[in-house]
């Protein structure tokens, strides 16, 4: 809202036709309808618009207007609106009839005003005519009182008050008029709030924000009251928040809406954290736990995008879920390796692989976590020191303990990806104690596991032999070859790290030896 002009209306020869408006009891609840306003500011951009033939009155239309003609006789203190345009096709409106108003032409602006003219209550009892007049050419006139005015807008009241009483006042360059004409009618509502009820969150912010120009404070408080109780939808969340924050230091109390958004707590507490964690991680049914999961990973993840580098409340909580599952996959292990295990009903072992099932499930899910939050080369570490794990590992059945060389497969993946950096001795035991249980259960892996990539396993472990001093990189591969050499498919194909470990030991130091050599021959010459 640029400004407010006091002046007198100019009587235009308009052609007036009484068009239905709502009314209510408590008083005038009346905007053009949308589409009334965009109609005219089409027209009013087309650039000469074709002359229409006139067309023969149908009957439907004639109908109308002896409705109308009734309605005027039977109703003569009924709520009128005036709609004038030059545009002879937008009567075919239903709702708003619009006939022809046109300003003259002047050397500043060669462009038409549409003029809206609404009427409301008893015209000949108004004292004011205010008129709206938008950026882009379109004008609202409206008849009003003074004293409604006065009482519910602080910016009109003042401005009045400097004035004699006048016949009109003008409020040019409105951002949105449409609005402005609403904000006029919701001054004679008692209620306001229940006049929001309908509206949506987008509309009710355009509201606020004339009703916040204007100075209509009872508009405003219903506002703030609408957005506190209406749910927001995807982005609107931003926009409610950004366009009521500068209300926080002022008396509407604009808390009940950001606390919808803030807390009084800095951090969110660490129990929470871990009882959600919890409650993923204890959960049987299978759908939920791997929806919710990944629904948990994808907002860790957006976590991790916003915090500084530093080390979050997260990481304690994830790592004390670490070792609570690996002390239940320890104690499943020794249930499975007892003897005679293999022996027992199904009814009695299928219990314990649904359990493996979930703790290795559960390991995985907290490997990605940590990955992804760089911060997996601890658990390296604690899966490597699983010592009495993997001298359990050879008594329990294959179709079981096939499921923890999943971990193992997935750690060689990840330091191959460089997405954890264990030490030198970690990553050395990790190989020493985890590869030969990962080779003795690959088959099974390839043929049983339907998330299992060969080829994405095979290049992690071969890129992890190969960050190995030379000598250690040796040992595990001429291991690897033996038992490649035995089961053949049925073993990780390591053959490109070969190549690399080939290259290093038994070429490499001949290419540097010729290459000294060739360097001292040079420096003799010169």
């Amino acid at each position: 809202m640029a400004d407010l002009r006091v002046r007198r209306v100019e009587s235009g020869h308009t052609k007036i036709r009484n068009v239905p408006i709502a009314v209510t009891p408590d008083g005038f609840w009346c905007c053009p309808a949308p589409v009334v306003i965009q109609k005219t500011l089409k027209n009013h951009n087309q650039n000469k618009p074709k002359p229409q033939p006139s067309l023969p009155p149908s009957k439907a239309s004639l109908q109308k207007t002896s409705t109308n003609v009734t309605d005027k006789k039977s109703h003569g203190t009924q709520l009128r609106s005036r709609i004038t345009s030059d545009d002879p096709r937008s009567l075919a409106s239903d709702n708003m009839l619009i006939s022809s108003e046109r300003k003259p032409k002047t050397n500043a602006d060669n462009q038409h005003v549409r003029k809206i003219s609404v009427a409301f209550g008893q015209p000949e009892t108004s004292d004011l005519k205010m008129v709206l007049s938008g950026k882009e050419g379109v004008a609202v006139r409206m008849s009003v009182h003074r004293n409604i005015l006065v009482e519910r807008s602080k910016f009109l009241a003042e401005k009045l008050s400097r004035q004699s009483p006048v016949p009109s006042i003008e409020i040019g360059d409105c951002d949105d008029v449409e609005i402005y004409v609403e904000i006029v009618g919701l001054m004679y509502c008692k209620d306001v709030k229940q006049r929001l009820i309908k509206q949506n969150v987008a509309r009710v912010l355009r509201i606020l924000k004339a009703a916040e120009l204007l100075g209509f404070d009872t508009c405003i408080k219903s506002c703030l009251e609408y957005l506190e109780a209406a749910p927001w939808a995807g982005e609107e969340e931003e926009t409610v928040v950004s366009s009521v924050q500068h209300l926080q230091s002022t008396k509407y109390g604009i808390s009940p809406i950001l606390k919808r958004v803030t807390s009084d707590i800095s951090k969110p507490p660490n129990d929470t954290l871990t009882s959600i964690m919890e409650l993923v991680l204890k959960s049987n049914e299978d759908r939920g736990r791997r929806e919710m999961k990944s629904l948990v990973l994808k907002l860790l993840r957006e976590n991790s995008l916003v915090i500084d580098g530093s080390v979050d409340i997260c990481i304690e909580t994830l790592y004390a879920s670490c070792g609570s599952c690996l002390n239940s996959l320890l104690f499943l292990f020794k249930q499975a390796s007892e003897p005679g295990f293999s022996d027992k009903s199904f009814d009695n072992r299928d219990p314990i692989m649904r359990q493996l099932t979930l703790e290795v499930d559960n390991l995985l899910w907290l490997i990605e976590i940590l990955a992804d939050r760089r911060v997996a080369d601890e658990f390296a570490a604690m899966w490597a020191s699983q010592d009495e794990l993997a001298e359990l590992h050879p008594k329990v059945p294959t179709g079981y303990r096939h499921l923890v060389s999943r971990i193992t497969a997935r750690l060689f993946v990840g330091i191959g990806r460089g997405e954890m950096l264990p030490s030198k001795e970690i990553r050395k035991l990790l190989l020493n104690v985890w590869f030969q249980p990962l080779i003795n259960d690959y088959n099974w892996l390839q043929n049983s596991c339907r998330s299992f990539d060969r080829q994405v396993v095979e290049e992690g472990i071969g890129r992890t032999i190969l960050t190995l001093p030379l000598e250690d990189q040796q040992t595990v591969l001429l291991s690897w070859l033996g038992s490649f050499l035995k089961v053949g498919d049925n073993c990780p194909n390591l053959q490109r790290a070969f190549e690399v470990w080939w290259r290093r030991t038994f070429i490499r130091p001949y290419v540097e030896q010729q290459q000294q050599q060739a360097n001292l021959l040079l420096l003799d010459k010169n």
